[in-house]
């Protein structure tokens, strides 16, 4: 029977925006369905919180952190989120739409997969966990029902619902929230989960996608729990022969049960899958495995299903649990009545009974354990974030060094000295060496990128832009990079400058404006993509008062949209005396007139009889306007 007809928001409206059209998924805290978006006329997923919970501040902040989590990455492995809000009972997330299936369906179908088809799944499954840890996130509940295959093939990790900040990802009092069968012994005894929680989850998915079973069974959650806490995850060529060395140690070195073992974040995990991944030959990589284990679909399902399960020992005044997952941890056998004297749990309460074995009091270890603490793991995080983490330790930050690296981008931390999870003592300092990048770098292509993202892009890459120079393009935009020298491609030291060539844009012909008014030229100048700017300064010229006598790019000049061509207002010409010329010969005249600034014109009355000035247009000894004519008429005897 189709459920999604009694669903009472198929159909339906929801925020005068988003048209229901089916439901997708049910979960624990939401139910996530296909809708169109009617302003924009797209399809995307709605995650709608179950209403009853709608009323629990608790799960409401943690609906919006996922919102406001996942807006802040960008990256083509991560199912985005666009918008946030509420209607009624009914908060919701409108997210991308991934059309295809889960990696949980996959496995259901086909069970172990061929090493190359899972590298090829974990690899961006890790670049979307690496972006988000290296942007200061933890996933909290990386499974296969959370990695989504498009039919396009694409991967991309889904739920970030158990988001937290790394830096505020330390504890909880006395629950954590999860799925069981990916939790990590941290997670489960402490209820710590930073990036290396994240890292563990992946290499069980890894070990799944590689069996196509589970690494811990059991016939109850706890059974699951207790053997996570105790019992390392077996090589996957023990349930699948043949399989390659490289891919058991990639397991193994995911899945250590102590966190500091583990690749500290999944930038990490990622490197060391590419080097498994290029160790491995062709038909190591797409050997078929045998079904070794039972269908994933067999085993409990609660196991899949993200619950809040109480930790072992849990604390006075432990938190309501959130969920209706209530799990109990038992012992893995019935102990004797003769032993029920409460026993030593974990690795604190065995070092305490070896010290009484030695004759030393707890009360000393207690003493002298309070001078140390261990170094924080601050690998892969930038300067800044490093240094907080260390200093809210109490330990003190010591000068930085830096050296070349392949594995950490350029400005983030990839050593410790002392390495992290080394004891220090309460107020020691710790030494961070941050990473310069690769020791050889590329020039990129920067072509078509405005400047201030070109600069960027130098930056990460470890380059840095040098000499600015602008020419006009046909075909790139103005404040877009025409070309760089060296061109891209070429390799490079890092901190190397690249030269970068700007573009000014299409060049525009500049129009004479000189003798129109002030209003007439302005507006020529702006049609054109000018910017105009009047001189406060105004002078003498041949043009009317008050009209244009200069600019300050001449016509047929080019000139670039938005330059500014400064204008200069005539003032009207200079009076000049006029010379007195009569009875001069005509040459003389001549002279003495256009030295005095004046156009001269010659009049004949008898062309060949005289060339004596008998008179001029304007007296001698008055006034006239500065470049005007002057007539001489010249008579014969």
């Amino acid at each position: 029977m189709d459920t999604t007809l009694q669903d009472p928001l198929v159909g339906q409206l929801l925020d005068g925006r988003y048209r229901v059209d089916a439901r997708v998924a049910v979960g624990g805290m939401a139910t996530v369905y296909r809708a169109v978006d009617t302003r924009l006329d797209r399809v995307l997923a709605l995650k709608v919180m179950h209403p009853a919970l709608a009323t629990d501040a608790a799960f409401v902040e943690r609906f919006i952190r996922e919102a406001k989590s996942v807006a802040r990455l960008s990256h083509p492995n991560v199912v985005g989120v666009f918008d946030q809000g509420a209607d009624g009972a009914y908060v919701y997330l409108a997210m991308e739409y991934v059309a295809g299936c889960t990696l949980r369906d996959v496995l259901r179908e086909r069970g172990a997969l061929q090493p190359r088809a899972a590298l090829d799944i974990l690899e961006p499954v890790l670049a979307a966990l690496g972006a988000a840890h290296r942007a200061g996130f933890v996933h909290r509940d990386m499974k296969p029902e959370n990695v989504l295959i498009g039919d396009d093939g694409r991967v991309k990790v889904a739920d970030f619902g158990l988001v937290r900040a790394v830096g505020s990802a330390t504890n909880t009092t006395g629950s954590v929230l999860g799925t069981v069968s990916y939790l990590a012994p941290e997670q489960i005894e402490h209820g710590t989960a930073d990036t290396r929680a994240d890292v563990y989850a992946c290499g069980v998915v890894l070990y799944e996608m590689l069996t196509g079973g589970k690494p811990h069974g059991g016939d109850t959650p706890a059974q699951v729990l207790y053997q996570h806490l105790n019992t390392d995850v077996p090589a996957p060529s023990a349930a699948v022969p043949g399989l390659a060395p490289e891919l058991d140690e990639l397991v193994a070195g995911a899945t250590a049960r102590h966190p500091d073992v583990r690749p500290h974040d999944a930038v990490a995990l990622l490197a060391r899958a590419r080097e498994a991944r290029a160790a491995l030959t062709d038909e190591q990589l797409d050997a078929v495995p045998p079904q070794a284990l039972a269908p994933t679909e067999e085993r409990d399902a609660s196991e899949d299903r993200t619950s809040v399960i109480p930790r072992a020992v849990p604390p006075v005044g432990q938190q309501r649990v959130e969920h209706t997952s209530r799990l109990t941890m038992p012992p893995p056998e019935p102990r004797p009545a003769r032993r029920a004297v409460s026993r030593p749990r974990g690795p604190l309460l065995v070092l305490a009974a070896v010290l009484l074995a030695l004759g030393v009091g707890a009360g000393v270890w207690y003493i002298n354990s309070g001078q140390f603490t261990r170094v924080p793991a601050v690998l892969g995080q930038s300067e800044a974030q490093a240094t907080k983490r260390l200093t809210d330790a109490g330990l003190e930050v010591g000068a930085t060094k830096r050296a070349f690296s392949d594995v950490y981008e350029r400005g983030t931390v990839m050593a410790t000295d002392p390495a992290s999870g080394e004891r220090i003592r309460g107020n020691g300092t710790v030494t961070l060496t941050l990473s310069r990048g690769p020791e050889i770098v590329k020039v990129p292509n920067l072509k078509g990128k405005p400047l201030a993202q070109a600069r960027k892009l130098l930056e990460r890459e470890g380059l840095a832009a040098g000499v600015i120079t602008y020419a006009f393009s046909e075909d790139i935009a103005q404040g877009a990079v025409i070309g760089s020298d060296p061109e891209p491609g070429t390799e490079r030291s890092p901190d190397s400058a690249v030269a970068l060539v700007v573009s000014k844009g299409v060049p525009i012909d500049v129009p004479d404006v000189t003798g129109a008014s002030v209003a007439d030229a302005t507006s020529t100048l702006q049609d054109a993509g000018l910017t105009v700017r009047i001189a406060t300064e105004q002078i003498n010229s041949p043009e009317e008062a008050g009209t244009v006598a200069a600019q300050s790019l001449a016509e047929g000049s080019r000139a670039a949209a938005g330059d500014t061509i400064t204008l200069t207002v005539s003032k009207g010409p200079r009076m000049v005396e006029v010379p007195d010329v009569v009875g001069e010969k005509a040459d003389d005249a001549r002279s003495a007139l256009e030295d005095a600034g004046f156009d001269v014109k010659i009049e004949k009355t008898f062309p060949f009889l005289g060339d004596t000035v008998a008179g001029q247009s304007v007296d001698g000894g008055s006034t006239a306007p500065e470049g005007s004519t002057i007539t001489l008429t010249i008579k014969g005897l």
